[in-house]
């Protein structure tokens, strides 16, 4: 823990965001950490008026270098989330949130992800004020706010962070009258989303297991996955198969790594093998 403790670290977020990541950060690695005012924004918005052009990860990259460039420390920390249909999980969306943080003092990066299908993401296109309360009572309302716009395309009339029934009733209604539709969607910002809230803290704790693991050889922190073997033997014929076999290990500072072995099997199932079942 001496390696971060008493430093101060930035939090670059405009959404509350430091609300579940300053006491993970703090309790665990020792950190001071402070919130920086910086526009998040202009890098993207999940109502889509501006679009996000960078990477995940570019983009979490960027937010600490702003804050970094603009306060005094030397540490930063900044999310980035994604939200859309699972990659396999057919019918399910999902949220994927990265965080990063960058040590100037030391020259490294560390990065975390997770994958959740614990997400109220959707949308719906109402015709009468009873769809929009069924929308609603579907995604979490009022604990996790939505937007309302007159249709899924435009932006000249958008309500943003409604979380309140009468606000709700008067919007929608009002949008109805003059367009007979509103468009309902999840404010998928992390202040008005507890969901995402709770994913955003489950990134942290990845990330600072991450960073309490230090390389055997120069004791840095954050000595991590770098890559995935497939090719885990299949218990019927032998061949290799796409299940995990080993992980390599690596220390960004002095390049030392380290492959461990599959712990939880030394054979896969001949179900999930390609010779097998083809």
């Amino acid at each position: 823990m001496s390696f971060f403790d008493g430093r101060r670290a930035l939090i670059a977020s405009m959404h509350k965001k430091e609300k579940v990541i300053a006491p993970v950060l703090e309790k665990n690695l020792g950190l001071l950490c402070l919130v920086s005012e910086i526009n998040t924004d202009e890098l993207g918005t999940f109502s889509g008026e501006i679009d996000r052009n960078l990477s995940p990860l570019e983009c979490a990259r960027k937010k600490c270098q702003w804050a970094l460039e603009k306060y005094d420390a030397d540490i930063a920390i900044a999310s980035e989330g994604s939200f859309g249909p699972h990659p396999q999980l057919f019918f399910s969306y999902c949220n994927e949130e990265l965080i990063v943080m960058i040590d100037k003092k030391n020259e490294a990066e560390w990065h975390a992800r997770i994958l959740s299908t614990e997400t109220n993401f959707n949308a719906k296109s109402c015709e009468s004020l009873e769809d929009v309360y069924s929308f609603c009572h579907e995604v979490g309302f009022p604990e996790h706010a939505v937007i309302l716009r007159k249709d899924r395309i435009t932006f000249d009339e958008m309500f943003k962070g409604i979380d309140f029934k009468k606000q709700l009733e008067e919007i929608a209604t009002k949008l109805l009258k003059k367009h007979n539709t509103v468009h309902v969607e999840t404010d998928m910002r992390a202040m008005y989303n507890p969901t995402r809230m709770k994913n955003i803290e489950a990134a942290t704790r990845k990330l600072t297991d991450q960073l309490l693991t230090f390389c055997p050889a120069c004791c840095f922190p954050g000595f991590s996955i770098k890559q995935s073997n497939p090719g885990l033997p299949c218990s019927g014929c032998g061949l290799p198969t796409k299940s995990l076999k080993s992980s390599l290990y690596s220390c960004q500072k002095c390049g030392w790594t380290s492959e461990k072995m599959n712990e939880t099997k030394t054979f896969e199932d001949p179900m999930y093998c390609d010779f097998c079942n083809p």
